[in-house]
């Protein structure tokens, strides 16, 4: 389990960043038979399936696949060879709202080739499976009571080297419970006046922070945050050695005390940010929060404890209905009850009190989010149920066959969104 744990935690640093994985020499391309991917509960799905060599048709290939229910072990396997170069798969259907996939293998001059294609069943009817604790909201009061003990004590670094004609930048910190800190990259524009400003938070994993010039450039202030307590401006050897040691275990660390789990400190320097960047002579006070993953998880967290948060964008968040496994449907990252030895009592209750889909149920602020049918991390079917029972106003851009990842289009629509929505706040 701890090795799964650090895998899936370098894979989701690296592919949180918005990188399109790289195309192989063989291509396997799978069509589903709806143009919009969609399906009601009993329709059966057909996907073509064609394969390309170098851009060219690759003839009398054999194409071996599975089929399952999101993340849930494959139901159905089978093959299909071609006689020109492309075929049928028949994947069945559901009977419930959920997420179908087909994960097709191709394996050509001793290398292997794999592809998944994932369609949705009532998508919209989807809804979280784990529980919200009857006292959730008056934990998380007495949770942030504890901030109020802390003196925010900001220190701010001029980073003279990374600095450019349009924007400063700065390695800050501030201060958070038990004696702690957070530590972050702030960007600031150069020009006159306040600017409003992004809490920016990041995927799972540790490792240095570069600041976020780009957007600084656009008239917002862009505080991008580490979590660990850390300096985020350290040699790189220093975050592999934390990562692969200390720091190897802890999205379930302490997981069976909701008052000592790992992200209780985590959740509340979070918010402790909107009071640093508050305190800031070039913040007009405006405050967003952004993130994908475990940063779309932090984003809404924020956006929830907090009502000076006045937009949200968050992508394919992580820690989306744990509970999911224990129902027999796919969870959400860490994944930790997959794992039957996970399902304690103390690990479920503590769970629930950090589930983002809890999280979502409250939120006010408006929101932009995006997730994708063939993400394998952050499962589709955790993801989009949080989607649909968030109360606030939001919209969504679907991503039908991305992964962990995002196009560069969609990471500039949600950057668009986000410095407009704040930038009308009056």
């Amino acid at each position: 389990m701890k090795k799964t744990i650090i895998a899936l935690a370098l894979s989701f640093m690296a592919l949180v960043m918005g990188a399109q994985p790289r195309q192989g020499k063989v291509q396997i391309i799978l069509v589903p038979d709806h143009a919009d991917a969609l399906y009601k509960a009993g329709e059966q799905v057909n996907m073509k399936v064609m394969t390309l060599h170098c851009g060219l048709p690759l003839d009398g290939a054999t194409v071996k696949y599975e089929v399952s229910e999101d993340l849930m072990e494959p139901h159905k396997k089978g093959e299909v060879t071609f006689k020109g170069h492309e075929g049928i798969i028949k994947a069945g259907s559901m009977k419930k709202p959920g997420f179908l996939r087909v994960k097709a293998t191709v394996e050509h001059e001793g290398e292997r080739y794999i592809v998944r294609s994932t369609v949705g069943f009532d998508k919209d009817k989807l809804v979280p499976t784990s529980v919200m604790p009857e006292d959730f909201d008056a934990f998380w009061k007495r949770q942030l009571s504890k901030l109020e003990k802390v003196k925010l004590d900001p220190k701010m670094e001029l980073l003279e080297e990374r600095c450019t004609d349009e924007v400063d930048v700065y390695h800050i910190s501030y201060g958070n419970i038990k004696g702690s800190r957070m530590y972050g990259v702030l960007t600031v524009p150069k020009g006159e006046g306040k600017y409003p400003a992004v809490l920016r938070f990041p995927g799972a994993g540790v490792g240095p922070k570069g600041g976020d010039i780009t957007h600084a450039r656009k008239g917002v202030i862009v505080l991008e945050m580490g979590i660990h307590g850390i300096p985020v401006n350290l040699e790189g050897s220093i975050y592999d050695d934390l990562g692969s040691g200390i720091l190897s275990w802890y999205p379930e660390d302490n997981l069976n005390d909701p008052e000592k789990y790992y992200y209780n400190r985590v959740f509340l320097g979070a918010v402790q940010g909107i009071d640093f960047l508050q305190s800031l002579p070039q913040c007009n006070g405006v405050i967003g929060t952004f993130g994908g993953s475990q940063g779309g998880t932090l984003s809404i967290v924020t956006s929830r404890l907090d009502s000076r948060i006045k937009a949200t964008v968050a992508y394919f968040p992580a820690m989306c209905d744990h509970e999911g496994y224990i129902n027999g449907r796919a969870g959400g990252w860490p994944h930790m009850f997959k794992n039957e030895a996970n399902r304690t009592e103390e690990y479920i209750r503590t769970a629930r009190y950090y589930d983002v889909s809890n999280f979502a149920r409250g939120l006010q602020a408006p929101v932009c989010y995006l997730y994708g049918y063939n993400d394998i991390t952050c499962a589709p079917t955790t993801t989009c149920a949080t989607y649909n029972v968030i109360p606030a106003p939001k919209q969504v851009i679907i991503g039908e066959n991305i992964g962990h990842w995002t196009y560069p289009e969609q990471m500039n629509a949600l950057w668009d969104w986000i410095i407009g929505e704040l930038k009308s706040v009056k």
